[in-house]
């Protein structure tokens, strides 16, 4: 008997705010809403795909009453697919997203920036194809 990843839940105060920023950050679409709840994902899950082979999560953001307290202990990672890390920051920051400092220090290789909700995320190297 085995499990498989299915979804990171993520919990939060507006969780239509949220899902609308990954969806633009990710390329993904909201899949399912119900009360305090938006999960979002490039596929619509079924049982028969989930059986049948590893798929990429859904993300699922549930409203919760109380504010971000602390560093998060879990954060997603992105690459850019199309082009720089740079260029993909600066998309990130028109979206929405801010610098974060959590102690990373200069000339890292990644970003770490964080979300309208302040959780943190990092972009990491790209993997556009070099020209």
């Amino acid at each position: 008997m085995t499990s498989r990843f299915t979804e990171l839940a993520i919990d939060c105060r507006d969780p239509e705010r949220l899902a609308t920023f990954w969806c633009e950050v990710l390329d993904f679409e909201v899949i399912d809403r119900s009360e305090g709840k938006v999960e979002i994902g490039s596929w619509v899950p079924t049982v028969e795909d989930v059986r049948a082979r590893q798929m990429p999560p859904t993300v699922l953001f549930v409203q919760v009453p109380e504010g971000r307290a602390v560093k998060n202990r879990l954060h997603l990672d992105v690459s850019p697919i199309d082009g720089s890390t740079e260029d993909e920051v600066n998309r990130l920051l028109r979206l929405g997203a801010t610098r974060a400092d959590v102690g990373q220090g200069a000339d890292r290789s990644w970003v770490v920036m964080a979300d309208p909700e302040g959780n943190e995320f990092c972009v990491l190297r790209t993997l556009a194809p070099r020209a």
